[in-house]
């Protein structure tokens, strides 16, 4: 918590377009503490994505909350609003949408749905560092927003880091608390809150502030990259006619930073993974499992949930090579292999 903190926190505040952004050790604690700032906490529930990475639902369970899961959108990845408002109740204590693959999620009917109720938004935006809604910010649309710089990221450290932001001055003070195990300003070893080691380390402020000028430019490039695979694999069905079962993401929004690119193959999904592997490509698969069914979150005697849409998905999705240093030829070669392998 030295000055390269302090100068990259200043930074990621401009970005985001918020008063406070407050550095933490990963996109996984800066939900933890997001939801310990907001008080959430037993008897409370928390509406969520079932087609999100582990960590989104369960650090609603480590406060001691019931994560609530929500569908993908029919045609998409992201959040159904109408299913998260569907599925609000008396206890509902926050709502937690993910901006998945580096696309908002449809912040609009959930920011109404939010406000009439009086219910925060935590958004988990772990992907989504530079996205945009409607020309605001990601993080910037709920009470608090939450991003990871693990590695693999759009902005990646080298190791774990990640951030809080928030317009909200007294929830800003809370999480710089929590963040030092809940220790009261200026009174050293007096607490007022059990909190936890939620700190960045200089080091990781120190590169992600160098890389942090550079993310428009590699933005840039994953968007260059979304637009040659559309234009290669819409040559290569006018060609072969064989890429009929294979279904591309959506054309990219003004506002999406092209965090993955994942293809939808109904039927051969896992055989066209195993020749693209063969070939040297690597692909991954986001995500196998969606939450509701992982064993974790079973319910002792509870009924199985069924969340059709994310559980398609789930047997569908395929991601395919999309980092910025990534070739036309490159491409070409990814889109011919998987043309030859479905």
């Amino acid at each position: 918590l030295g000055p390269e903190v302090a100068a990259f926190e200043a930074a990621c505040a401009e970005v985001v377009g918020v008063k406070h952004a407050i550095g933490v050790s990963s996109g996984t604690d800066a939900l933890l503490v997001a939801l310990m700032a907001l008080g959430v906490g037993p008897g409370d529930e928390v509406i969520c994505p079932t087609y999100s990475f582990v960590a989104t639902a369960s650090v609603i369970a480590r406060v001691g909350a019931r994560p609530i899961f929500a569908d993908c959108t029919p045609d998409g990845f992201n959040v159904d609003p109408d299913d998260v408002i569907r599925k609000i109740t008396p206890r509902t204590r926050a709502l937690m949408p993910v901006h998945l693959f580096g696309a908002c999620a449809d912040m609009a009917p959930l920011a109404d749905a939010a406000r009439a109720r009086g219910i925060p938004i935590v958004e988990d935006a772990a992907q989504a560092l530079g996205a945009t809604y409607d020309g605001r910010p990601a993080g910037s649309l709920g009470a608090v927003g939450c991003f990871s710089f693990f590695p693999t990221k759009n902005l990646g450290a080298i190791g774990d880091a990640g951030l809080v932001t928030t317009d909200d001055d007294a929830l800003a003070a809370r999480v710089r608390a929590l963040r030092v195990q809940g220790a009261v300003a200026g009174r050293r070893y007096v607490h007022d809150a059990i909190g936890g080691n939620f700190r960045i380390d200089e080091l990781q402020a120190a590169l992600l502030l160098v890389k942090l000028a550079h993310l428009e430019e590699a933005t840039a490039a994953r968007r260059a990259n979304v637009a040659a695979y559309h234009e290669a694999f819409r040559g290569l069905h006018a060609t072969t006619g064989k890429l009929g079962e294979l279904r591309l993401p959506p054309t990219l929004r003004a506002g999406d930073i092209a965090h993955q690119f994942v293809v939808r193959l109904s039927a051969s999904r896992d055989h066209v993974r195993e020749a693209l592997e063969k070939n040297g490509i690597e692909t991954s698969i986001y995500y196998p499992v969606p939450l509701h069914l992982q064993p974790c979150f079973a319910v002792s005697g509870g009924a199985r949930i069924s969340l059709p849409n994310a559980e398609r998905r789930a047997l569908e999705a395929l991601a395919l090579p999309i980092f910025p240093g990534l070739t036309v030829d490159e491409i070409n070669r990814v889109t011919s292999e998987v043309a030859r392998s479905i």
